[in-house]
């Protein structure tokens, strides 16, 4: 449980370094993704998902 929590607030962190440092960015990225189809979305976030679940696996070993 220790272990999530570290993640959650480390996510939590990076997520406001990204919104607090770069808020036009993220507008821009907002508004463009609206243009992307689901099909890749789905795609992307199934890959990025499964890169996190390595570097735990490589982390954790």
């Amino acid at each position: 449980m220790n272990d999530f929590l570290s993640a959650l607030g480390l996510m939590l962190v990076l997520e406001g370094l990204l919104y607090g440092g770069l808020p036009g960015l993220v507008k821009r990225m907002a508004a463009d993704i609206m243009h992307v189809p689901e099909g890749v979305m789905r795609v992307i976030g199934l890959m990025v998902m499964a890169f996190g679940v390595f570097i735990v696996w490589l982390v954790r070993g």
